[in-house]
């Protein structure tokens, strides 16, 4: 592969033989070329590729709980495709993962439509294949359709070929960039000024310690809140307001003010060192199930959930490693 080319492409399988065959044939050239692979995709995935890859093939390759690490499509970008390619910086390399499966969460996915168009963007330019799996027998029309208007090419069991369907990348991530839905009317509304950062911390821990979030993650949910808090103040004119409402097990809280987010990749890629601006999303979307954005001229809406399970591991496995949901801890671990 040459330095600077870069190959986004969907593989739309029918069954498990199709996945296997796209997925071995992919990280087999990955071996014999000597580039680094990455494997991504939910636990039943990796369990039949690793049954299936020979024992050399298997002990080079990095794998992934993607319904994990990957619950929230805001995080597949900086955590684990961009991570992976800086860790072999100047390398070409090549990342298998399967970003839509059957029963992720609905709510999620405008989120994963625009992180499949933003891949092409934030990939521009370097040396990498990204093949993208879809469960073309158990998916909806839509989730298909949306996989050939976001990658360029569609992987086949004779090649890859152009996918007519491949549309303007920005475009489909605007396309998907939807008004939020209005928070239920049992949310409590607060203030969001200088003088509240405190106070709406309390709020938040109060609510998430309510709804049987443990320390961790209440401590999580005081963190996102605070970072969308302090945009507010610094960078949306002082003041917003924030709507907190949860059910047993889960939090959502969400922020409004005067702001205008102007690049559809904040928060969806590391900022730069020198940047003052874009960490406080960014921070957010690490601890966070999932992140909702709405951006006009004039107001910013941005909406988290958080559930009670930990937030993923930051961490990449080493060659041959997998990286998967820790079990739950027993009663007497959590008492």
């Amino acid at each position: 592969m040459k330095v600077g080319q870069f190959r986004h492409e969907a593989l739309l399988y029918q069954d498990r033989d199709e996945f296997l065959a796209g997925a071995v044939q992919f990280i087999a050239e990955s071996v014999a070329a000597d580039e680094p692979v990455l494997v991504a995709t939910p636990l039943a995935g990796l369990t039949a590729l690793r049954e299936a890859l020979p024992d050399r093939a298997a002990a080079q390759v990095r794998m992934v709980d993607m319904a994990w690490a990957g619950r929230n499509p805001g995080r597949i970008l900086p955590a684990l495709l961009l991570r992976f390619a800086d860790e072999y910086a100047g390398r070409p390399v090549r990342v298998l993962n399967e970003p839509v499966w059957p029963g992720r969460d609905e709510l999620a996915y405008p989120a994963c439509v625009q992180h499949e168009a933003l891949v092409n963007t934030a990939f521009a330019g370097q040396a990498a294949v990204i093949r993208c799996l879809y469960d073309a027998r158990r998916l909806d029309r839509r989730a298909l359709a949306d996989a050939e208007r976001t990658h360029p090419r569609l992987a086949t069991a004779a090649g890859t070929r152009a996918s007519e369907r491949f549309t303007d990348p920005l475009a489909i991530a605007a396309a998907y960039h939807l008004p939020l839905p209005p928070p239920p009317a049992t949310a409590t509304v607060h203030p969001v000024d200088a003088g509240a950062l405190g106070s709406l911390r309390e709020r938040v821990a109060e609510t998430a310690s309510a709804a049987g979030l443990p320390g961790a993650r209440v401590g999580d949910a005081t963190i996102a809140v605070n970072e969308l808090a302090i945009n507010t103040v610094v960078h949306s004119g002082g003041a917003g307001t924030l709507a907190i409402w949860s059910k047993p097990g889960l939090l959502a809280c969400q922020l409004t003010d005067s702001g205008y987010l102007t690049d559809p990749l904040t928060g969806r890629v590391p900022p730069a060192r020198d940047s003052a601006s874009g960490r406080g999303l960014y921070a957010v979307q690490q601890v966070c199930d999932l992140v909702r954005i709405h951006t006009v001229p004039g107001q910013t809406t941005v909406r988290v959930h958080l559930s009670a399970q930990p937030a993923p591991p930051v961490a990449l496995p080493p060659p041959g490693g997998v990286t998967v949901r820790p079990r739950p801890p027993l009663a007497a671990e959590s008492a």
